[in-house]
């Protein structure tokens, strides 16, 4: 399961890179609705990876 998650982690950091290197309004600050959604999605899975991760090492 941690494998999953870590690929579905990655797979939505590289949606998000694709997007923020095409979108003409996504800036390092603001982002558009579009990524907005991305990155909160990127982000949201990157924390769960990172917290199994923190959790598995105790």
């Amino acid at each position: 399961m941690a494998e999953d998650l870590y690929e579905r982690y990655q797979t939505a950091a590289a949606a998000h890179r694709s997007h923020h290197g095409t979108c003409t309004a996504c800036t390092d600050t603001e982002r558009c609705p579009a990524g907005q959604r991305l990155y909160s999605s990127f982000a949201r899975l990157q924390t769960a990876y990172l917290n199994r991760q923190r959790e598995q090492r105790r």
